[in-house]
């Protein structure tokens, strides 16, 4: 079992965002996210759409996290990309059991358990952890840092 491709995107374009803090223009993030720019055109609606980020139209348009780093979980952008997570369809209200067992299968309290375990482990993580924690992102970070000083000593 695996998260989808688009999911594994989103969340590289969630950490782009966090690190940078300001408004970024979708080529960048794409570029930044190794992702292909119509991929992260795509994805960036949905972010916007569960409003994990904002977007700006006209010139000096572009994205930005609008939610703290820290509130912002696995959990918040799996479900945003994907949908709430069951670990079987048969726990979803849209889904009905094909045995006609619903309520009573053996295996829907624990598929129910599993679910429920892996969303509690998925909310535990955030965004802001996550970067802290990370070598990779600490040195992207660094590179953030010293764009917004530029930005702001050229103002």
């Amino acid at each position: 079992m695996y998260i989808t491709l688009e999911t594994d995107y989103a969340v590289r374009i969630v950490s782009v965002l966090c690190l940078d803090g300001g408004r970024v223009d979708a080529a960048t993030i794409a570029g930044r996210a190794n992702v292909t720019l119509r991929f992260a055109l795509k994805i960036l609606r949905k972010l916007v759409a569960a409003d994990i980020i904002r977007s700006y139209k006209g010139t000096q348009g572009g994205y930005q996290i609008k939610m703290q780093p820290a509130d912002i979980t696995l959990k918040t952008v799996i479900e945003a990309i994907e949908g709430t997570y069951y670990f079987s369809r048969c726990l979803s209200a849209e889904h009905e059991c094909s045995r006609g067992a619903d309520g009573i299968c053996c295996y829907q309290k624990a598929f129910g358990e599993i679910t429920d375990m892996v969303r509690e482990k998925l909310e535990s993580y955030n965004f802001a952890d996550l970067i802290a924690g990370s070598d990779e992102y600490r040195e992207r970070c660094d590179e953030c840092n010293e764009r917004t000083k530029e930005k702001l000593q050229a103002e």
